[in-house]
């Protein structure tokens, strides 16, 4: 049964709108806010353990899924569709709001891994959102965040990954981290970067690799490029220098997982 709300002042419309806002305070709370019907039976099949969730008057949902969060110990609150739009970041709301544990982890949730992406300093939420969704796509093992990427956690992200924050681990660590654990696990780390003594992708077995997209602007930093085993580029026949990062990234993972693409 859902608990009613109609105020602003409301303890849980503030935390909600906090934890869409405010990268630390997700990080302190553990939590993160999603919307949607879809992200909400994402949630729910991934077996994340969801906390809160607030549905509108008019929101068109699976009273399935309300039934299944309820069970699995979610708090039901309803409210107006108009106080849904304050707690809601988008300019559609979709009339489903709902506060869930943060997936994030360490690197330890990735021993064992295969195929890996490193990111380091991407900012964009959209491209971080959609390297998740591609990694997701090709089955890569999880994603390794470094220093200055974007919060995986901010709503903009998640919605961008389309569920898949849900099914890929993400785990954040320092370069130095990152390249230590690699290490120890025997996985070869590969830098995409232009430069002098870059190989072709298509040159090198990506089947059991990590490799590390850099900045959209900058790309990797002259500090991750030491701690690369070998730089790659991405063959281009074309006039353009450089490519998208979330572009480069989906090449990348679709030569990681094509049968038969070692040299």
């Amino acid at each position: 049964m859902s608990i009613r709300i109609e105020s602003r002042e409301n303890p849980l419309v503030k935390r909600l709108v906090r934890l869409s806002g405010d990268r630390k305070y997700r990080k302190m709370m553990g939590e993160m806010v999603c919307e949607g019907g879809k992200m909400l039976g994402e949630a729910l099949s991934s077996g994340i353990e969801i906390h809160d969730v607030l549905v509108a008057d008019n929101a068109q949902v699976d009273t399935g899924d309300l039934s299944r969060a309820e069970q699995s110990g979610a708090k039901l609150y309803a409210c107006p569709s108009s106080l849904l739009a304050k707690v809601s970041n988008v300019q559609a709301p979709q009339g489903v709001v709902f506060s869930c544990e943060r997936p994030v982890t360490g690197l330890d949730s990735l021993r064992g891994a295969r195929r890996l992406m490193v990111l380091e300093g991407l900012q964009d939420p959209g491209n971080l959102g959609t390297v998740i969704r591609t990694a997701d796509a090709f089955a890569l093992d999880g994603i390794i965040l470094c220093e200055g990427c974007v919060d995986p956690t901010s709503p903009k992200v998640v919605r961008a990954t389309m569920g898949a924050a849900f099914r890929l681990p993400i785990a954040a660590a320092t370069m130095e981290e990152a390249a230590a654990f690699l290490q120890q696990q025997k996985l070869p780390l590969y830098g995409a970067a232009l430069a002098e003594d870059s190989i072709p992708l298509t040159q090198i077995d990506l089947h059991r690799a990590a490799v590390l997209i850099g900045n959209e602007g900058r790309g990797i930093t002259k500090k991750a490029a030491a701690l690369c085993d070998q730089l790659l580029i991405i063959p281009m026949e074309g006039r353009a220098e450089s490519l998208n990062a979330s572009v480069a990234a989906s090449i990348i993972m679709y030569e990681m997982s094509r049968e038969g693409n070692q040299p």
